[in-house]
């Protein structure tokens, strides 16, 4: 497909493939199946144990925030890798872009059209997680109230029951997990537009997703084993091309109850977003000169 010259960077065509992007991948059945199945487990997580509240409700946004965690990034890569192959095999990609769209308009708009798939699944998600932790907050400081205790014993204990359950710090950490899977697609997009199919490309990110979150683990232990140039040379190198997904997790910080500094929260996410404007850049390099 030859390229012609173009109007300049329009918002109103990517935001017409957004939206078309996003009410394709509503449709999917995975998108569905987890959805429910993170909702299931967040829902149910409340049931899960029967400790003391501080460690019920620890137990609960451990598990919320981690099922969250999961199945934002598992949409990111399924949906994001069937984009390409799929507007392909339906020749959809030749009828927008012989608008004329530009091919970096059309990247973006389908990546556009993820990060709103991403951004509704994570509210939802959120909102299900935060409506399950403020009743069980309710249910406890109710039990707390009815027990015999002195004004200032009682006022003590309801104080510890607001500080173990909700804390603005969830709210940090729901943004990275987002922010996280906002990368994740990027990346997956980066990654479609030179991979022949859509289950290589999901091979390859769950790949990278796996190194990703052990390079931290990976890199202290090389660097205990041997502190030479070599082994710091390749550790720059799989720093570089492989992202570390494992700074983005706040889930044990918060589950311990730790404050996240607002310098660090700031600076991870503009990491996240610097990522996924590499990525997509990369992506459109890579997608003009490909053959269609």
């Amino acid at each position: 497909m030859i390229e012609v010259n173009y109007r300049r960077f329009s918002f109103g065509r990517v935001l017409a493939i957004a939206t078309n992007t996003l009410t394709e991948l509503a449709r999917l059945k995975v998108f569905h199946f987890l959805m429910i199945f993170a909702l299931l487990v967040i829902g149910s997580s409340v049931f899960m144990a029967r400790f003391s509240f501080q460690q019920e409700f620890q137990i609960l946004k451990d598990i919320a925030l981690g099922a969250m965690s999961i199945f934002t990034s598992l949409l990111a890569i399924v949906a994001t890798a069937r984009l390409i192959p799929q507007d392909r095999e339906d020749r959809t990609i030749y009828t927008v872009l012989a608008k004329p769209v530009p091919r970096f308009e059309y990247l973006v708009g389908k990546l556009a059209g993820v990060f709103l798939l991403l951004a509704i699944g994570t509210l939802v998600m959120g909102a299900m997680f935060l409506l399950v932790l403020y009743a069980r907050e309710q249910t406890v400081l109710h039990e707390t109230a009815r027990q015999t205790m002195s004004p200032e014993q009682l006022n003590h204990a309801l104080r510890a029951v607001h500080t173990s359950a909700l804390n603005a710090d969830i709210i940090p950490c729901i943004g990275l997990i987002y922010i996280k899977a906002c990368l994740l697609g990027a990346l997956t997009l980066f990654i479609s537009t030179f991979a022949t199919t859509n289950i290589f490309t999901i091979v390859v990110m769950f790949s990278v997703y796996f190194i990703g979150h052990l390079q931290t683990t990976a890199r202290e232990y090389w660097l205990q084993q041997s502190g030479g140039w070599v082994t710091r040379t390749f550790l720059a190198l799989v720093a570089l091309i492989f992202p570390d997904l494992q700074a983005f997790n706040l889930v044990d910080g918060v589950v311990a109850g730790a404050a996240v500094p607002l310098l660090f929260f700031v600076g991870t996410a503009a990491l996240g977003i610097f990522y996924v404007a590499i990525y997509t850049l990369l992506a459109g390099v890579v997608f003009y000169g490909k053959e269609l």
